[in-house]
């Protein structure tokens, strides 16, 4: 009953100055679309970065290469291999001792370059992914629109084949039917066996734009090496999974004559120069990222809920000296000292929770808005604003007008009655 009274009291005080409440509540309601805006594109784009690496499968490891000396996901390690650091170690013959694991039902590996393509006038650099014939099966993404893949055979035999992603066939051959049909790739001539499913990107990789080809033609024809880059294994218990990948560490460590000592988890593994990843590790080594930049950001826009907690405040003590002869009538009746304190810092904590609403509202338009133009841009990627969002944010409202109201509330419950009915 207590409650309800309160309630009307400080609907009625806010309501009788509104332009002083509305501008109280800007910074809150700032604060708080912000605070939805970053946690649903965070949850967004962690759900569709999640998607992007499970469109691999759930059930595989990678072998890559990497600079040796430094960890995986290092600036040193990325900066290198983006940099054009050749890492010539891994050999498919490891790659088919890795395969003879028997938690290991399938794999593939490949090797990547850049090439000129063209068919009569048409002319573009595209990427060329050099594979092994087992692509199609391991990885699920892959999948075969027209024609067919290249076989085991065709590539021993270093066979001038090709399978191009769809669109190179569009770009190429629009709705003419390109299966049969010759291109050149660095001046020579391959034939077409097939065309990929559209499959999208994957971050700024588009495997549609991709020529597919046999690793070993791209290797020994084209590229003259022979090295690749990375490998896919294909698991039939994932219960075994860090088992597997062990083994396949340890195997590799063996074939490269790399000496290991055990040594901090930080320094684990900077010797090899190749690593080892689940997509289950992969996923959480994601989630941990986007919980890092989630906090950050979090931080970022705390700073406009700071600035809309000092607002408040002001407005509270405003409030405190325009009422004080209500505070000593209030008082002088047998109002306690935690009566005006509680009534002061309700009123403080209606009015954030009011700009809470307020801002959640808005930060959900935005989102719908902003999901349309992301979806317009040719990707798929939903930011809905989920219930831990609507429950951050009340939180963070709630919590700044009950911090910011506190002071000037606890002022008010201090006044002495009569110098307070005193006061004009």
């Amino acid at each position: 009953m207590k409650i309800i009274v309160l309630a009307k009291i400080a609907i009625k005080n806010l309501h009788s100055n509104k332009g002083r409440t509305t501008l109280s509540l800007l910074g809150i309601v700032i604060g708080i679309t912000a605070v939805i805006m970053i946690l649903s594109m965070g949850e967004g784009l962690r759900n569709f970065v999640s998607s992007q690496v499970e469109s691999f499968g759930t059930d595989i490891i990678e072998v890559e290469t990497k600079v040796p000396k430094t960890s995986q996901m290092s600036a040193q390690n990325v900066g290198g291999m983006a940099g054009g650091v050749q890492v010539t170690t891994l050999k498919l013959a490891d790659i088919e001792a890795v395969a003879k694991n028997p938690n290991i039902s399938g794999w593939y590996a490949g090797i990547l370059s850049q090439q000129i393509v063209s068919y009569k006038t048409k002319t573009s650099q595209s990427f060329i992914l050099g594979a092994t014939s087992d692509m199609i099966s391991v990885d699920k993404g892959s999948e075969i629109a027209a024609g067919r893949m290249f076989s085991q055979q065709e590539d021993n035999n270093l066979k001038q084949v090709v399978v191009l992603g769809s669109k190179i066939k569009k770009d190429f051959f629009h709705d003419e039917n390109a299966v049969g049909k010759r291109i050149k790739i660095k001046g020579q001539t391959y034939k077409v066996l097939g065309v990929m499913k559209e499959r999208g990107a994957t971050g700024a990789f588009d495997f549609d734009k991709i020529v597919f080809m046999p690793i070993q033609t791209l290797q020994k024809k084209m590229m003259g090496v022979s090295h690749i880059q990375f490998a896919i294994f294909k698991l039939k218990n994932m219960a075994l999974e860090d088992q597997t990948t062990q083994e396949t560490i340890n195997i590799l460590r063996r074939r490269h004559d790399i000496k290991y000592e055990k040594k901090a988890n930080a320094d684990a593994g900077l010797d090899d120069d190749f690593a080892v990843t689940s997509i289950a590790e992969a996923k959480d080594m994601l989630n941990k990222v986007f919980i890092i930049i989630d906090a950050l950001l979090l931080g970022l826009v705390s700073i406009s809920l700071v600035v809309g907690g000092v607002g408040i405040m002001n407005v509270m003590y405003v409030a405190v000296v325009e009422r004080t002869k209500e505070i000593g009538l209030r008082k002088s009746v047998g109002a306690k000292k935690f009566d005006i304190l509680f009534q002061f810092i309700f009123e403080a904590i209606l009015l954030t929770l009011l700009g809470g609403l307020v801002g959640i509202t808005i930060g959900f338009l935005l989102t719908q808005l902003l999901t349309y133009f992301i979806s317009k841009a040719g990707f798929v990627v939903q930011l809905g604003v989920s219930l831990k969002a609507i429950f951050i944010g009340i939180g963070f409202s709630g919590v700044t007008g009950l911090i910011f109201g506190f002071y000037p509330a606890r002022n008010a419950s201090r006044l002495n009655p009569a110098e307070a009915l005193r006061k004009e």
